[in-house]
């Protein structure tokens, strides 16, 4: 792998979450710098990535998007699949179980399901209620426990849904241990929204987000449990995830605070009426309330493609958050309660109130073709580049924001790296969530190995992968207006059409891209696709050349198979074949099927 050459390379350095660089340590005086680091120190100063503000950046806080090093295991111990030196473990962060008012499985009835449909770590997350503060999250718990006895190639993690105060709901989850159980419910009591006076004003709902997110990063620190994580589930659907709470919560600690749903469950909700439910895509059929954001566009209450639309509107609300170089990664997840074409019912007797959970599901011979879910694992995958098989490695990978989603089993593995110009060495490179720094002027490329599907989904047929697109912003720092949500800069640069590919011939190691200048991200004359269709190809390997260094930018990688696009709500210059958005009524799952990355950033060192 690679290829022999006889010229000095600058090596991207990939941050681990170590010490920061003198430039971007503070306490040091100019004085005592080095006149690079001090030319590098005005720099960041100048782009307002240091110094006030800064907290939340990727410079900053260099941990919070780490590379973390390469795992050189062998094989995937427990499951999982190897690629790009890690284990890449498929999982879905948000299930309900029968202690849920509004589901009915049991904790091993969503497992075993999310076993059979490949993965490898689920988080059992029933309603914040009063049902489930007072006696819930801990009638859960003996069950959770026994499920990971009995499917021990699982990793199940208990959490929580919570009502965030003043917001939507998010998944809340710990790391296992003696005091799971003991954490959680202290969180649900203190700062769950149904606990908290009805008499609280709007600014008070804020500050007990705030709070609550800042009480698990405690305990966390106090050694009460080795992790716990937030991510904001469906944001956009009734629009009362304001800009400047997403930012807040993320800015209360991005070590707990790390992300949100691209893409909401309840994805069987869109299949037409004659054999479903005839709905939205992940109940995605609110209008605007008096609770809701007034600035978000109608549009943001439908999903596109499938995802949420502060994930699938390019130049949108993510992109703001990563053009000020906030690490906030996305996930996806099926939200499972009751699923599309089951035939249980909730146990007879059943009393929710009295006993906090429902009576074990039965058999009832009737056919669910109004229910809104899926299986876990059985549409959605969030996949995290693991360096091990293990309940730490899957909750530092989904901090590191190694991670990448997909719907219906589009492609069956992918690894992206932003390397120096040329360096193919299969340990080299910055991999997603990654922050790659190279001196100004160094030329960079990205490269992209996926393996394309070549079995049957879940739905009885083999996605084919027809566009692969990306996408490049400027990190431009900290925004004045918290309430912001697009990011001009950012646009598709490149789509790739896979279809034209001749993977058995194609290398892009031959192209010599040391001369091309994309700072301006205009590179639409450089057309690496040019090649013949290769019938039965099993990967694609692509390679992006994003020119000489000369300012901070991301890149993100999205892919489709085609069947439904439109150009996204920025416009064609920005997203020519962005998502389309879907209809009421008419949104079939499996119509198309995209994949995202999270991002991987370069920055002048």
């Amino acid at each position: 792998m690679g290829h022999g050459h006889d010229h000095d390379h600058d090596h991207t350095h990939e941050t681990a979450g170590g010490d920061l660089s003198p430039a971007m340590d503070l306490s040091i005086p100019d004085s005592e710098l080095s006149p690079s680091d001090v030319s590098r120190r005005g720099f960041l100063r100048g782009a307002g990535l240091l110094g006030a503000g800064a907290a939340a950046s990727v410079l900053a806080a260099p941990g919070a998007a780490s590379a973390a090093g390469l795992s050189h295991a062998h094989g995937p111990v427990g499951g999982g699949s190897d690629k790009g030196g890690f284990t890449w473990l498929a999982g879905d962060h948000h299930i309900h179980t029968q202690y849920s008012s509004d589901a009915q499985y049991r904790v091993l009835d969503q497992a075993k399901h999310g076993h059979a449909y490949g993965l490898d770590w689920l988080v059992i997350t029933d309603h914040g209620s009063n049902e489930h503060a007072k006696i819930g999250v801990e009638k859960v718990n003996p069950d959770i426990r026994k499920t990971r006895e009995e499917i021990k190639d699982l990793l199940t993690f208990q959490g929580l849904e919570w009502n965030i105060p003043a917001a939507e709901h998010a998944t809340v989850f710990v790391h296992p241990g003696k005091n799971e159980v003991e954490v959680l419910k202290q969180f649900e009591q203190t700062y769950d929204g149904s606990q908290l006076p009805a008499t609280n004003t709007e600014a008070q709902n804020e500050a007990a987000a705030v709070a609550g997110i800042k009480f698990l990063a405690s305990q966390v620190k106090a050694r009460k449990v080795e992790g716990a994580l937030f991510l904001a589930n469906h944001p956009a659907r009734r629009g009362i995830d304001s800009p400047h709470e997403i930012r807040n919560w993320r800015d209360a600690d991005p070590t707990v605070a790390i992300g949100f749903e691209g893409a909401p469950g309840h994805q069987a909700a869109g299949i037409p009426a004659a054999y479903g439910r005839g709905g939205a895509r992940g109940y995605y059929d609110n209008n605007p309330s008096a609770a809701s954001y007034a600035g978000y566009p109608l549009e943001s209450y439908r999903t596109w493609g499938g995802f949420d639309w502060m994930t699938a509107t390019v130049g949108g609300l993510w992109d703001s958050l990563l053009a000020e170089g906030k690490a906030w990664w996305i996930t996806v997840n099926s939200d499972s309660h009751v699923v599309y074409l089951d035939q249980s019912d909730r146990g007879p007797g059943t009393d929710f109130a009295a006993n906090g959970k429902h009576n074990d599901p039965v058999y009832s011979g009737k056919t669910l073709t109004t229910a809104g879910d899926f299986w876990p694992g059985y549409y959605g995958r969030t996949n995290v580049g693991a360096t091990s098989f293990a309940y730490k490695a899957v909750m530092d990978g989904l901090r590191a924001g190694r991670v990448w989603v997909d719907h219906g089993r589009l492609v069956k593995g992918l690894d992206a790296r932003v390397r120096v110009a040329g360096d193919r060495r299969w340990d080299a490179g910055t991999p997603l969530g990654g922050v790659a720094q190279v001196k100004r002027g160094t030329s960079t490329e990205l490269t992209l190995d996926i393996d394309l599907q070549d079995v049957p989904n879940f739905a009885a047929f083999i996605p084919v992968l027809k566009r692969v697109d990306v996408i490049v912003g400027t990190v431009t720092g900290p925004v004045t207006d918290k309430d912001k949500f697009t990011a001009p800069d950012t646009k598709v640069v490149k789509s790739f059409d896979i279809s034209s590919f001749d993977t058995s011939a194609f290398d892009t190691s031959a192209f010599d891209t040391s001369s091309f200048d994309t700072s301006a991200f205009d590179t639409s004359a450089f057309d690496t696709s040019a090649s013949d269709t290769s019938a039965g190809a099993k990967s694609v390997s692509l390679s992006f050349p994003l020119g000489r260094l000369d300012k901070p930018f991301y890149v993100r990688v999205r892919g489709t198979d085609g069947n439904r696009t439109q150009p996204g709500l920025m416009g064609a210059s920005v997203d020519p074949y962005g998502p389309k958005l879907d209809v009421i009524g008419d949104a079939d799952p499996w119509g198309d099927l995209w994949f995202y990355t999270n991002p991987i950033w370069v920055l002048p060192k």
